[in-house]
């Protein structure tokens, strides 16, 4: 069952998306962020941060914080071991947070993402020559691939693409800010109470107080509540 406890109503921002720079950047993901943008969507985009084996802590916290990802599935993204890194990263906060995945499909067949055929299992196979020590990553990153892929999904001309994105985009947003309203975090006020104690706000002294715990257990909203 996702978890209702990851803070929703402090996101930084909106969406992530999820592309292969040397695909889309200067075209397709560039034209969706400047069409998110004059609708005021705060977006992540990936383009300036120095990439490695493993995903880095800001980008998962790039991917927990939006209520949204954007996966732009093109012919080379198989190809980029650090967009199947976010992607895999990707799925786990759907299962956990039931985060929105809404992929789009760049000059592409999603049939040929879905069974990894083609140009995209092209890719996919000159991956495979370089990771070929590490089957169980390899398969991981195969069965994101194909549950990604199997979501509903945008298919049509790129203008008309980007403004379908956007308009989706916009209706989930909706979507996840009504239901974080009926929502709220379960007991927020008691512990709201505690801290003010601990605080003791009527002294004069300063204090410091830390609060510490686990992942996504509400810590950042009872201390924005304070």
């Amino acid at each position: 069952m996702p978890s209702s406890s990851n803070p929703r109503n402090y996101y930084k921002y909106d969406v992530f998306v999820s592309f292969r720079g040397d695909d889309t950047r200067d075209n397709f993901t560039s034209h969706l962020y400047s069409g998110q943008s004059r609708q005021n969507i705060q977006t992540f985009i990936d383009d300036q941060l120095n990439r490695g084996d493993e995903i880095s802590e800001s980008i998962a916290y790039a991917i927990e914080s939006p209520a949204i990802s954007v996966i732009i599935f093109s012919e080379g993204y198989p190809f980029s071991r650090w967009c199947l890194h976010e992607l895999v990263k990707i799925l786990k906060y759907k299962k956990e947070y039931a985060h929105i995945v809404i992929p789009g499909f760049y000059r592409g067949d999603p049939s040929e993402v879905r069974s990894q055929t083609g140009s995209f299992g092209n890719s996919f196979s000159k991956l495979e020559e370089r990771f070929n020590e590490n089957s169980e990553k390899l398969q991981s990153w195969r069965n994101a691939t194909k549950e990604a892929a199997s979501f509903m999904a945008f298919i049509l001309p790129e203008s008309e693409l980007i403004k379908e994105v956007v308009n989706q985009i916009l209706k989930r947003l909706a979507e996840v800010l009504l239901c974080d309203k009926e929502n709220q975090l379960v007991g927020r006020e008691s512990r709201v109470e505690i801290i003010e104690s601990l605080l003791a706000a009527e002294s004069k002294d300063v204090y410091i107080l830390g609060i510490w715990g686990v992942g996504s257990i509400g810590k950042t909203t009872i201390a924005r509540a304070n």
